[in-house]
């Protein structure tokens, strides 16, 4: 029978976990998280659960809505958090985590209405736990949804104590008979590209490998494909939330008849986004030379060396979104993506073909 009489009684704090730090950073965030509510927030903040009301008075689209759909998302930021601990910079990657979803989501035709984080760490420090909140908080506020909730989890058997993984969850909603699903897509309709900010929050595996590994580069480097950038500062660029300006140009033409498809480019590139919301029998032809790839790229591709194919597998290459209008539409479409502050050009048109993009 063991002995425990003389053993020092154990705290949850002995184990690793400091309920004292959670209840700090709980109350360190309330104001990162409030400034995302609008009066659709019921209820206090650090209930149980979030309350949403379903009045869609102070809705983006500002049209009523007569058969709502919610649509959910769920994403994370991957091993871009990695570039993150090496640089000791976490205040930008809970925008990347708002955008990959909120990015996802408009794709339907709906808008954001809240979003829900989920983080674990491998060590609670409310002073860093506010800095990635602030980017959270901003991505939302980008996304105009609310922060609605979420999870904290000290897991120091799971975590180094400098490390942390993170997920996101968004909900919105759209009207049953404007649902884009890219059905309504015919031979002849314009491509049209937003630009990314640069690699977004996708094949960072690739991208360590070959600037760390292969190049033996640094975070400090500022190689002359980045344009005076540094390393760090290329690789943390946030994914450009396109929430904002997407919904301008729905609210103001006839989605299917005028928006009739829409893409996140993100893992997968064009070649595995695009297609994704197109018809059987049609595709897209693009033109190559119709954009001018970013520097970042153009870097990747050399400390590899990763050979074009692969790159444009792997990565947006430039190209963050995509829409699919019809042609007589385009150039007032891309008009008013401008006027919004997206850099907007016309990418292509669909022929019949497929599944595999087409390329001149």
């Amino acid at each position: 029978m063991a002995k425990t009489s003389k053993l020092k009684a154990m705290t949850y704090k002995d184990a690793g976990v400091d309920i004292q730090a959670g209840d700090e950073m709980v109350e360190g965030i309330r104001e990162l998280v409030r400034k995302t509510y609008s009066p659709r927030v019921l209820g206090p903040y650090g209930g149980f659960a979030g309350l949403f009301s379903l009045d869609f008075k102070q809705r983006l689209l500002r049209r009523n809505y007569k058969d709502p759909v919610l649509i959910g998302c769920c994403d994370g930021v991957g091993t871009k958090l990695k570039v993150a601990f090496m640089a000791g910079k976490v205040d930008t990657v809970g925008i990347d985590l708002v955008a990959m979803n909120v990015n996802d989501l408009i794709c339907t035709g709906g808008e954001p209405l809240f979003f829900l984080d989920y983080l674990a760490v491998g060590r609670l420090e409310p002073g860093r736990m506010k800095e990635i909140i602030a980017g959270v908080s901003a991505g939302c506020l980008q996304a105009s949804c609310a922060l609605l909730g979420g999870e904290t989890a000290e897991m120091p058997d799971f975590y180094k104590r400098e490390e942390f993984d993170m997920a996101g969850f968004a909900v919105g909603v759209v009207e049953r008979a404007r649902i884009i699903d890219g059905s309504g897509v015919k031979p002849g309709d314009a491509v049209l590209a937003l630009a990314s900010s640069g690699l977004h929050s996708n094949g960072y595996g690739l991208v360590r490998r070959a600037i760390f590994d292969q190049a033996g580069l640094k975070l400090g480097d500022r190689p002359d494909e980045l344009g005076g950038q540094t390393v760090a500062q290329a690789m943390l660029e946030p994914t450009r939330i396109y929430v904002r300006s997407v919904l301008d140009v729905l609210a103001a033409y006839k989605v299917r008849r005028v928006v009739k498809a829409m893409a996140h480019i993100t893992g997968g590139g064009l070649e595995g986004n695009l297609p994704r919301v197109l018809p059987e029998g049609l595709t897209g032809r693009l033109r190559r030379d119709s954009w001018q790839v970013p520097g970042i790229f153009k870097l990747i591709a050399r400390c590899g060396p990763v050979e074009a194919p692969e790159m444009f597998r792997v990565f947006n290459m430039g190209v963050g979104f995509v829409l699919v209008v019809a042609a007589k539409h385009a150039a007032k479409v891309m008009e008013r993506l401008g006027k919004g502050g997206e850099r907007c050009w016309l990418l292509g048109k669909i022929v019949p073909g497929g599944p595999e993009l087409q390329w001149v």
